[in-house]
Formats: C-alpha cells, sequence, structure tokens
C-alpha cells in the first residue's frame, strides 16, 4: 500500500511527497519502525529541492492522523546513501535492503522491505540528489524553516555547511561530504567507481547463480551506492521481443527443469499476547532432517491497546530471537523475511546455501477487522521465487466466537481478493494468492466444534475419538460446502485440539466461559508435488492458552538445469527471428458495450469480456483519455488493466463497478453518472473503444445530513430529481427562510441503526470492535433506504453488523457530524466543557442534534461497561475520527492534536450533557 497520501496532508502548499516507504530504524539492538518520505519543494526562482521526511505511524498509514513527523534529512550534496552488508549475515536476493544514511553530524540505518516499490523508491532518492556540478548552486532548504521549533537559532545561509539537530521538534540532519570519490554519471546517478564493475544489469541478473562463498565475498566487497543499484534494479527487464521469450520459456519450462524435493517447515502458534518463555526447540526442531524452509507463523502477538492502535511492539523482536535460537541445529539459516499486522506475524528462513536460488521476494499485509482497517484479524503473507517454483506463504487470524463461522469465511475471502504482490516487472498485473504454484496457510483460522456440548467434546478427545470429533468442525463443513478453501488439502487431524488450554498447562479452560476445545489451529496447502510428512501440536510448550501446530512437507520444486535452458532459449531465439515482426497487431473483442444496471452503495458488480489475439504477439493497456488523470472514473476498475498476448491466445477481462464514500454523493446529485468510454491500446496496433453504462440507486449512504432530515420518505420512493436538488442543498438552508416544511430532527436512518443497537445490542460484547457481515451490511442498507423499518428485527442482523453500518454511515457524511468549520476550534476548546459545549451549540441544527443523540445514545452503552467491555477511551478512539474530522482540503494534524480531537469527543463521553 503506498502511504504517501497520508504524508501528503501533512505537508505544507507547494511540498509534494513524491514517494514513501515503510522501514525499520536500527539504533544499536533497537527496532523502530519509520515512514520515509522523499518530499519535493518547486523554487519560486525555478528549480527545486527535496528533503526525506521521516514519520513514527500507525501501522496502517491512511490518512494524516496516522503520522507524525520525527526527523527531517534534507537531501544536499553531500548527503549519501549506501547499501551495507551486517556483519555474519549471509546475502539473500529477495531480503531486506540495509542502507545508511550519512551527513557530517547524522548517521541512521534502515532495512527497507525487498520489491519493486522499495526499488522505485530508492530511484527517486537517487534523482533527488542535487549532483556535483559546481556550477550547480548549493541547495539553501529555506522552505523547511516551518519545521523548526520558535527558540530554534535562525536559519544559517547555507544548510550544507552546517546542518544540525534540532530538539523538542522535527530534528532536520545534515553535515560534509562523503562523495569525494564520486562522479556523476549524468543521470543524476551517482556511481561508485571502485565497483563499477560489481553490479552491472548482467552481473545482477545472473547473481543468484554463483556459489555461496562468491556471492557472499562479492556482496562484502561491494560498496555500491544504493541510488545507482536502485536505476539497475528498476529498469524494465523486458522489453516485447523479451516479453514475448519470457512467455514461451514458461510454456516450455518442462523441457528445461527437473523436479527437486525440498523439505519444508511449516508452524502456527497464537501465543495470547506472551513474552517467550520456554525454548522453542521442542516445537521448531523435533525432526532429525534440517529443513530446507522454514515458514513460522504467530498470531496474538501483543494484545495491547498500544499494538491495536499502533505498529510497533517489542514482542516482535523477542519472538523473531525465540525463532531464531530454535531453528534446527544441524544446519545454518539466513532469514528471509519478516512480515507483521498487529499481533500476526510471519517469518520466512531458508538455509544457506539455497540463498542464491530465492528471488522476487515480496510481502503483503491485509486487515479485516471493523470497517476494514484494523489489524486486530487479517492476514499477512509472503511471496516468493525459488528456483523456478513460485510459493505463496500466508498466516492468517480469522474471526473468533462459535457462532461468527460466516465471519471467518468473509475473512477468508477478503484476504484471497485484496492481498496483491508486485511484479518485478512494473508493466505486468499484480499476482494474487492464487497465481502460485505451491500455496501454505497457516493461522489461527479460529473455526470450531459445533453441535455438541463441552462434556461430549472432551469426552470424545478423552477417548481419542478425533475423527468422530472432526465431523463436527466447522472449517471440515465449511471446505465441504466450497464455502472456503476450495482445492486446498488439509492432512489428518490425529492429535487433540489445541485450544483453549489454561495458560501455564495442559488442562482445559477452567474460567467462567469454559471455552468448549477446538482445533483453531490449521495448517493447508494448494499446489503439485507435496506430500506431507508430519502433522501434529505440541504439548510440551506451555506459555499460551494455544497449543502450536507444525507440518512438514517434502514440496517438489522445479529446478533449471542450464544446458537444456540454454538450448531452450535459442530455440525460442531462432522462431522469434523468423516472425515478420513489422506485422501489425489485431485484436477482436467478444464485447464492447456494458450496462451495470441498479449500482448500489459498497456492492460490487462486475462484468467481462475476452480479447482474441490474431497472428501477432501484442501488449495492450488501457489509457487514460486527453486531459484526463485516470483511464477510468473513480467507480470503475479493469482488471487486468494491461498485459502481454502471444498469438491465437485469449484473455479474459473484468470491469469492476463500485461505489464508495469517495463517489456517492456526486452520483446522488446528478454531478456524476455511472458513464464512461474505456480506450484499450495495442502496442504498434489501434486503439479499441469500449462504452460503460448504468444507473446507480441513490442511498443514505454519502447523503449529506441535512439532506436526509427533509427527506420524510425513503430515499429510494423519492424521484430521482428529488434526491438531487435535496443533495445540492446548500448546509445552512435551515436558517435562510427556506420554503421546505416539516424536516425531522435527526435522521430517520440514523434513528433505525441506533434504536436496534438500544434494544438489542447495550450488553454486546466487543460491540464497534468487531466487524459484521458484508451480505448483512447490504440488508442493513437496502432496509434503510426503503424505510423498511421491521426488516432489521425480522431478519435478526447480527448485532456487529449494525453496528459496523453505523460507523460506515458516519464515515461517508460528506460533511461530518461537527463541521469542517468548526474543527479548529474543538481543538482549541478540548479540556475545557464549558467552552466545547459553546462549539456544539454553534453548528447546524440538525447536526447538533446529531451530536447529542449520539453522545447519549454512547452513555447509555457506557453504563453496561461490565458486560460489552467498552470504556470512554476506546469510544472517544473510535468516533473521535468520525465525528471529529479534518477538512480535506485542509492539512492533517500531528498525532498529539488528534488526541485533542478525541479527549473533545471523551468530554462529552464522561459529563451531563
Amino acid at each position: 500500500m503506498d502511504q504517501s497520501a497520508a504524508i501528503q496532508e501533512t505537508l505544507a502548499e507547494g511540498e509534494y511527497c513524491i514517494i514513501a516507504v515503510q522501514g525499520v530504524l536500527c539504533e544499536g539492538d533497537s527496532r523502530q519502525s519509520r515512514l520515509l518520505g522523499l518530499v519535493r519543494y518547486r523554487l519560486e526562482r525555478g528549480g527545486q529541492e527535496h528533503a526525506l521526511f521521516l514519520y513514527t505511524h500507525r501501522r496502517m498509514a491512511i490518512t494524516g492522523d496516522d503520522v507524525s513527523l520525527d526527523q527531517i534529512v534534507p537531501v544536499s550534496q553531500d548527503f549519501t546513501l549506501e547499501e551495507v552488508s551486517p556483519d555474519g549475515e549471509v546475502y539473500i536476493l529477495g531480503s531486506d535492503v540495509t542502507v545508511q544514511l550519512n551527513t557530517a553530524k547524522l548517521s541512521l540505518v534502515f532495512q527497507l522491505p525487498f520489491g519493486s516499490h522499495t526499488r522505485m523508491f530508492l530511484q527517486e532518492v537517487a534523482s533527488a540528489c542535487p549532483g556535483l556540478d559546481p556550477e550547480t548552486p548549493n541547495p539553501e532548504f529555506q522552505w523547511l524553516s516551518r519545521y523548526r521549533c520558535t527558540e530554534a537559532e535562525p536559519l544559517p545561509p547555507s544548510w550544507n555547511s552546517a546542518l544540525g539537530t534540532w530538539t523538542g521538534c522535527a530534528r532536520i540532519g545534515g553535515g560534509g561530504s562523503h562523495l569525494d570519490d564520486l562522479r556523476p554519471n549524468g543521470k543524476g546517478l551517482f556511481v561508485d567507481q571502485s565497483s563499477r564493475g560489481h553490479d552491472k544489469p548482467d552481473n545482477l541478473l545472473t547473481r543468484q547463480t554463483k556459489s555461496k562463498s562468491a556471492m557472499t565475498d562479492m556482496v562484502r566487497s561491494s560498496t555500491i551506492m544504493v541510488s545507482d543499484k536502485a536505476h539497475i534494479l528498476s529498469m524494465q527487464k523486458f522489453g516485447l521481443r523479451d516479453t514475448i521469450v519470457k512467455s514461451h520459456l514458461v510454456q516450455k519450462e518442462e523441457d528445461y527443469t527437473y523436479i527437486q524435493n525440498f523439505r519444508f517447515f511449516v508452524g502456527t502458534y497464537n501465543v495470547n499476547g506472551q513474552s517467550p518463555k520456554e525454548c522453542l526447540r521442542p516445537w521448531l526442531s523435533h525432526s532429525t532432517q534440517a529443513p530446507d524452509v522454514y515458514c513460522v507463523g504467530f498470531q496474538e502477538l501483543d494484545l495491547s491497546k498500544e499494538a491495536f492502535f499502533f505498529h510497533d511492539t517489542p514482542k516482535e523482536e523477542e519472538w523473531f530471537k525465540a525463532v531464531s535460537e530454535s531453528l534446527h541445529p544441524n544446519a545454518k539459516y539466513a532469514k528471509v523475511k519478516l512480515i507483521r499486522l498487529v499481533g500476526i506475524m510471519l517469518l520466512l528462513y531458508v538455509k544457506q546455501e539455497h540463498a542464491a536460488y530465492i528471488s522476487e521476494v515480496e510481502a503483503e499485509t491485509v486487515g479485516t477487522g471493523i470497517m476494514g482497517r484494523m489489524g486486530n484479524k487479517g492476514g499477512v503473507a509472503i511471496r516468493f521465487q525459488f528456483h523456478t517454483t513460485s510459493i505463496c506463504v500466508v498466516n492468517s487470524h480469522l474471526a473468533a466466537h462459535t457462532e461468527e463461522y460466516e465471519r471467518r469465511n468473509q475473512d477468508y475471502k477478503d484476504i484471497c481478493s485484496r492481498m496483491q504482490f508486485c511484479q518485478v516487472d512494473p508493466s505486468l498485473p499484480p499476482l494474487t494468492i492464487s497465481k502460485h504454484d505451491v500455496i501454505l496457510w497457516l493461522g489461527d483460522l479460529n473455526y470450531r466444534i459445533e453441535e455438541l456440548d463441552v462434556e461430549k467434546v472432551k469426552k470424545l478427545i478423552e477417548e481419542k475419538a478425533f475423527q468422530t470429533l472432526h465431523a463436527y468442525d466447522q472449517l471440515k463443513i465449511q471446505v465441504a460446502a466450497k464455502a472456503v478453501f476450495e482445492g486446498f488439502t488439509e492432512g489428518e487431524l490425529t492429535f487433540q485440539p489445541t485450544y483453549k488450554y489454561d495458560t501455564g498447562s495442559d488442562e482445559w479452560d477452567t474460567s467462567e466461559k469454559c471455552r468448549a476445545p477446538a482445533w483453531c489451529d490449521r495448517i493447508l496447502w494448494k499446489g503439485k508435488n507435496i506430500t506431507q510428512l508430519s502433522y501434529q501440536s505440541h504439548m510440551a510448550l506451555k506459555t499460551s492458552d494455544h497449543k502450536p501446530v507444525s507440518s512438514e512437507f517434502d514440496i517438489g520444486v522445479r529446478v533449471k538445469n542450464e544446458n537444456l535452458y540454454r538450448k531452450t532459449l535459442e530455440e525460442i531465439i531462432r522462431s522469434l527471428d523468423k516472425m515478420e515482426n513489422a506485422n501489425i497487431p489485431s485484436v477482436s473483442l467478444s464485447k464492447r458495450e456494458f450496462c451495470f444496471q441498479d449500482v448500489k452503495y459498497m456492492q460490487l458488480q462486475v462484468e467481462s469480456f475476452t480479447i482474441h489475439n490474431g497472428q501477432v504477439p501484442c501488449q495492450f493497456e488501457f489509457i487514460n483519455k486527453p486531459d484526463e488523470e485516470s483511464y477510468c472514473k473513480q467507480w470503475l476498475n479493469v482488471n487486468p488493466s494491461r498485459g502481454f498476448l502471444l498469438p491465437e491466445s485469449s484473455i479474459e477481462i473484468e470491469l469492476e463497478v463500485f461505489v464508495n464514500k469517495t463517489m456517492a454523493t456526486k452520483l446522488n446529485s446528478g454531478e456524476d453518472k455511472i458513464e464512461d468510454i474505456l480506450v484499450l491500446h495495442l502496442d504498434r496496433g489501434k486503439d479499441y473503444f469500449l462504452s460503460v453504462s448504468g444507473n446507480y440507486l441513490p442511498s443514505c449512504f454519502g447523503t449529506p445530513i441535512h439532506t436526509l432530515c427533509y427527506m420524510r420518505e425513503p430515499i429510494l420512493d423519492l424521484p430521482l430529481e428529488t434526491v438531487r436538488e435535496l443533495t445540492l442543498m446548500p448546509l445552512w438552508t435551515e436558517d435562510d427562510g427556506s420554503q421546505l416544511e416539516n424536516p425531522m430532527e435527526i435522521p430517520k436512518e440514523l434513528w433505525m441503526m441506533v434504536d436496534y443497537l438500544y434494544r438489542n445490542a447495550v450488553q454486546q460484547e466487543d460491540l464497534f470492535q468487531q466487524p459484521g457481515l458484508r451480505l448483512e451490511f447490504e440488508k442493513i442498507r437496502d432496509s434503510l433506504d426503503t424505510g423498511m423499518i421491521d426488516t432489521l428485527d425480522i431478519l435478526s442482523i447480527n448485532n456487529h453488523s449494525v453496528a459496523e453500518a453505523l460507523l460506515l454511515f458516519l464515515e461517508s457524511l460528506p460533511e461530518p457530524i461537527i463541521c469542517y468549520g468548526a474543527y479548529h476550534n474543538c481543538l482549541e476548546c478540548s479540556g475545557n466543557y464549558t467552552a466545547s459545549k459553546q462549539v456544539i451549540s454553534t453548528l447546524p441544527t440538525f447536526h447538533r442534534n446529531v451530536f447529542y443523540y449520539l453522545m447519549a445514545f454512547l452513555q447509555e452503552l457506557l453504563k453496561n461497561s461490565e458486560k460489552n467491555h467498552l470504556d470512554q477511551n476506546i469510544l472517544a478512539s473510535i468516533f473521535g475520527s468520525l465525528l471529529l474530522r479534518n477538512p480535506s482540503s485542509h492539512q492533517k494534524l500531528e498525532m498529539a492534536e488528534k488526541k485533542k480531537a478525541q479527549e473533545f469527543i471523551h468530554q462529552f463521553l464522561c459529563s451531563s450533557l
């Protein structure tokens, strides 16, 4: 996910975040997450200057509220960025990149994730370096003066000569030159003359074929600038001809590869927020043979609120160290990747002798928590190429509670649809989980045993009647129904359930809830040439209320025979030489007109068509129309939007229409319509035009508060022209003597949701913290838009679904409950309840009514806190960001000021209204 948008919201006018990457700041034994943003400023006199902005941040930096500026490093003439190789670590193609940032008075070391996005980031940093031309004026960075503390000394004439560090505010680093031996290469990139022979593109591409010792020595001795390496890595690997060659090679892979088995260890452990207290070797090293590859997953690494709302946690380093010390003693391993989302962590290790054959490593995360943002539930994944076999490892933690199996199914589908990996060739579409030769899926899937009471379950376990018990396992039932994990395989369960135990023992749960035992922790796989050797739990470990699970596999990986590969390659090139390249590519389309009927808010519609290629290989891409920034409107997406076709081949293209909060208001008002023209362009060929049309059903979601108050009838019962007129009605219509009569005090749709929750959910545990079901959201939306008040009760809608719908409704409002114009006054009054009430009194009547209505409801929830486990801090945090939103045209405030916004809401939760 590109987090530059979050940084952009913190910047002043004229400052632009080109690109951002998430990294880890390494200071001694300390590891702290940082978001690095390359910021450009265009000078009034012409030219531009750059600086690296370093932020502390939340795990999912979506808005400016989620980041806090920590440090600024100007990209001056004496700024260097070098790749370093930590002592004692073998180089792995695809492992995290360690870089050192140097100025005269500052030296920082970062670990950046290997992948295409980091390559683009490094290339942009390289391009931003001002160069060594003596006629080029020294950058002055006067624009950074706004980030100084007011008590700091006046800005020096030239920051190059004496860039220091300012305390009490954003630090500015800089200093002397490390570029004395470097010369510009004519492209704004610095090349270290001493290492120019090491990393030319050909050498880079063949690095993975070198021996381990030669490769390690090469990395140890290299001092190549990251800026130059970024340029090399970012060059497109394949032109049109090379793309054709690659496609033919994939088709003929069996002609030059053979299958070789490698031993994979896959392990999963829900650690219940505990720190490691015992050696992990009984779990990780229980076999006599050392695995070639380790895939180790954790869930609930940290259960603290700090870990929930922020990224950093000391538990990551603790468990990483515990795993590294417990790997099989008969082999040496190198860490390939670590990826974490809140408490879900995945580690990938390989034997050092296999490091040269690991490539194309990418890692991604998907949060499936409340409103699709929070990462307390979701999945993390690492994909990589091992020799010529693509492998994807997924670690997931799905929704809890016995009755929530449909929510678990939805979490699984969300992870599958939203987990996408960038490819080495940026012209190719992202890879999904399913697009891999081998998929290993592990984690706390949370499926329970149903229909049996606790005592019956325990009796069957005592009798070791695991097959009988397995018949009642929700995962087995859902897989049989093809609801989840279609095409996956799981080994026979010959071990007792791994949840729930009293911590520190092998005794079943004796708490008040007395949870029924269940096989929550599972390992499944999909692919060819996979043999499961073991599948077991490890009762010796007692740190958590779960037991760890492991499985070992022999996986057949395709290994390249170099002689046969060269022979196949030569044959392909000879056949291409005979091809008449002057031919113009031509395709036929199965369909050119698409109509999307009755599009609804947040409900996906998909239409597909097929591109059939003719006799000439071609590359296709949907391109922008003149004077437009994108190839399609916001509510439309094409998948894939670009690609390559061999002669006589075909590809299916999907057109996806999805309306969210950013588009709904304009569709309601008629300012936008479900109409667009797509331009399909063929490289060296002609353009094809596709027509997209349809109609949007107006919804209360995305409709202004005052508009809804004037809609006494359900929005779908009103003529479209009336909906458009009311949506465009000015916010202060109520005070201008308008002839409109009899508005409601609050929107009826808001009342329906709050009333339902008041009657059914005031004692609901984890309310506003656990997501609902997407299908139920659609029913709720339809009930609100049609005015069918009784439908929610008749359908017995899940409380969590209604709660999430309420949050989505508030988030979708184009003008928040506390209007944008009152935002800064609210921050200033935070802590002064009397002044805060005065600010609320200035809101438009309908907004003021809704605010006090919601506060009264939240106070009712707090009266039942012993049952629902809510407190003022949780509610202030959740509702603070929804009721108090910064104007979209203004910069986002720092995290400290966001806390003021939460404190503002907190006052009303704790005081008499």
